[in-house]
């Protein structure tokens, strides 16, 4: 699964926040090598795709059947359950008053709500590939610096760009896209769950690629999101399937890798027993400095 020694200094390399989809909700606080807080739901249903830590210390988090805002302790701010035969797997905060998410569905819809009044204030359709199967719609999607969104299609086999009005702007073909996000040098970082991770520039090149192979040491299980950091580095999970595989606690694989543009691996994360079972990976938002993941914009919405 993995050598022995792993790159980096384990749970100490980052503080950082955690979530996975596995058969419970289940969240985490890492700092200083420790757990600074935990959220475990055994008796959820659905699993978590999408979740982001506020700079107020709140956690949005998207899980299949709905959408839930809480406070550090815990407490339910809001919460919006996903409509029957419909599905929720990726939302964004919108400054501390709005949220956009996807709603899977027939029609697949972009909405963003005002989480204080409840008023939808803006709402488009969104194409699909198989409208009748919700469950293979989307699982991320993330503004941009320009106010345009990003959806990675995954049963349409692309990442598109869209404005405001639902206008198509940008696309990307590439097979079963999980996650994209637009990086400050305009080019696209796009994770799939073919075990590649892309950045492509806005014509449509390839400039930087990660594929499983270029980690021989290591059993790729399946990538989720990819994040560029402030280093140049780029950090990818590496996603367990709870409902197909049974994990090997005396040989489990990692969930997380950071590697270098030129692909050295820098840290490797694999913690699955004391003092911190984080179970599978899908996001990992960095806290080693001050985050304000709220503050993005909409076009005109902020």
């Amino acid at each position: 699964m993995a050598p022995a020694d792993l790159p980096g200094r384990g749970l100490a390399q980052h503080q950082f926040f955690y979530a996975g989809e596995q058969k419970q909700h289940q969240m985490f606080v890492i700092k200083h090598g420790r757990v600074a807080w935990s959220y475990v739901d055994a008796n959820s249903k659905g699993e978590i795709s999408d979740a982001v830590m506020l700079s107020n210390g709140n956690i949005l988090f998207a899980h299949q059947y709905g959408v839930t805002l809480i406070n550090p302790d815990k407490k339910v701010l809001w919460n919006l359950d996903a409509p029957q035969g419909t599905e929720i797997h990726t939302a964004q905060p919108i400054g501390k008053e709005r949220v956009l998410y996807l709603q899977n569905g027939d029609p697949a819809l972009l909405r963003v709500v005002n989480i204080g009044t409840g008023k939808t204030e803006l709402e488009f359709k969104l194409p699909v590939g198989e409208p009748k199967s919700v469950h293979g719609h989307f699982r991320h999607a993330r503004l941009t610096a320009a106010g345009t969104i990003l959806v990675a299609h995954m049963d349409m086999k692309k990442v598109a760009e869209y404005d405001t009005k639902g206008k198509e702007v940008w696309s990307y073909a590439v097979e079963s896209p999980w996650s994209a996000e637009r990086l400050a040098n305009g080019n696209t970082l796009i994770a799939t769950n073919k075990k590649l991770v892309l950045e492509v520039d806005p014509k449509g090149t390839v400039v930087w690629q990660l594929k499983a192979e270029d980690l021989p040491e290591y059993q790729i299980q399946g990538f989720q999101i990819a994040t560029r950091l402030p280093s140049g580095n780029t950090l990818v999970n590496n996603w367990v399937n709870q409902w197909s595989t049974t994990v090997d606690k005396h040989n489990p694989p990692v969930q997380a890798l950071e590697v270098t543009p030129d692909k050295t691996l820098v840290w490797v994360l694999r913690s699955w027993d004391d003092p911190a079972d984080l179970g599978p990976a899908t996001t990992i938002q960095l806290l080693d400095r001050p985050i304000a993941a709220e503050d993005v914009h909409f076009g005109e919405i902020r």
